[in-house]
């Protein structure tokens, strides 16, 4: 089988997520530091920033990977980055005119989050009709990679630009990213294989297929538990960063692209890591190390003088970890899972962890602004820590697992 960077028609969605990523870390960055530095934001409201920002998997989930089962996929890939691109230009738009408000940011966040979520859903879905099976792992992997150098890039690139143009103005550059992600999906001209497509497009059927397989009903529930902790992390980690540790812009973006360098070497080596423990095992070893080296953020508390050492250190072999996870749970659902009903499981898989993050973003503004941040994000670091116990106990219970590392 030919190398798989050598088609033609995979590079075109390879370049197309690679800009798009990029640009994604642009307006990831820039978008709470404009809530933050222009703005005034307080903890409670970047808690509700970051919720409705991700809030969308929750409602809308599920409707999303029926439309994923029920349609081709690619042109909802090219529609997605459309609409993301023009609803985050009327960010810098609203800032020149000095219209700019929290309530637009908000809507914003909440309107690139619903869009976001039927884009991921197709996206997780599509690769398989795209690429040959045996090609999975090698296509996850340099999507993984592509998305680790955009983490490099864009947050070190957002925290440059703050500083020289503003916020507002570096989302301008996100906006552009999606059009060119558009023009690069719209240019494939492989066929999608058309599935058989049932008469009645079961809404649950994604979350019961995951309910009868062990392997996914584990990564379910450590999802669920992890997202929910990120969550409130995440809604902090920026505040905490700029506010509490006393941190640059563009020394914040370099600890995020320190993250973006681990992914791309956890990316890189997922597959032969997979390869030499077992799938099983590096599921647990994997979701183990993240969540020791999770408890380095909050730890900076203790010694701002080390902070970028820190949070560095957790960006870096932290973000390895999760990116071998990663890769390694979306092959296993597109091999697993029929092609007629993977739209529906990725859609609940994205969901139950996605849908997770602004229960945790708003739990963690309500523990930031009632004990402060540190508590908070110890509290966060401990919960990510303990989702570990539902792969551990999966193994110990069933045989499944045993099996899966026997295969590999």
């Amino acid at each position: 089988m030919p190398p798989l960077r050598s088609d033609s028609e995979f590079r075109k969605l390879w370049l197309g997520q690679a800009v798009s990523e990029v640009g994604s870390w642009v307006s990831g960055t820039a978008l709470p530091l404009t809530a933050v530095v222009l703005l005034g934001a307080t903890p409670a409201q970047m808690g509700v920033l970051s919720a409705v920002g991700s809030g969308s998997a929750l409602v809308i989930g599920l409707f999303a990977g029926v439309l994923a089962d029920g349609a081709l996929r690619r042109p909802i890939l090219i529609w997605s980055d459309i609409a993301r691109g023009l609803v985050l230009a009327t960010i810098p738009a609203a800032a020149l005119l000095h219209l700019l408000t929290y309530t637009q940011v908000l809507a914003v966040a909440a309107t690139v989050g619903a869009v976001t979520v039927f884009f991921d859903v197709a996206y997780q879905s599509y690769l398989p009709s795209l690429i040959p099976e045996e090609q999975l792992f090698a296509g996850n992997r340099f999507l993984g990679m592509s998305t680790a150098a955009a983490e490099v890039v864009g947050p070190f690139l957002a925290g440059a630009l703050i500083q020289i143009v503003s916020a507002p103005v570096t989302i301008m550059l996100d906006a552009a990213s999606f059009l060119v992600s558009a023009g690069s999906v719209a240019s494939i001209r492989r066929p999608e294989h058309v599935r058989v497509r049932a008469p009645r497009m079961e809404i649950l059927a994604g979350a019961r297929v995951i309910r009868a397989h062990p392997l996914l009903s584990a990564l379910a529930l450590r999802a669920i538990t992890s997202h929910f902790a990120w969550g409130m992390m995440a809604a902090l980690y920026v505040l905490y960063a700029i506010g509490t540790l006393r941190m640059t812009t563009l020394a914040l973006g370099l600890t995020i692209a320190l993250g973006g360098a681990g992914s791309l070497a956890g990316a890189h080596f997922a597959e032969r890591i997979s390869i030499r423990l077992g799938t099983a095992r590096v599921f647990f070893l994997s979701a183990l190390a993240t969540g020791v080296l999770n408890l380095l953020i909050p730890l900076s508390t203790l010694w701002p003088s080390l902070a970028l050492l820190l949070l560095g250190t957790a960006q870096l072999v932290g973000d390895a970890a999760w990116t071998v996870y990663i890769t390694n749970e979306m092959t296993l659902r597109q091999r697993v899972v029929p092609a007629d009903v993977l739209g529906r499981v990725n859609a609940a898989m994205q969901t139950a962890s996605q849908g997770m993050l602004p229960l945790g973003a708003l739990a963690g503004g309500f523990l930031a602004a009632r004990f402060g941040i540190p508590a908070a994000l110890w509290t966060s670091a401990v919960v990510f820590l303990g989702s570990c116990l539902w792969l551990l106990m999966a193994q110990h219970a069933g045989s499944e697992f045993a099996a899966l590392n026997e295969r590999n």
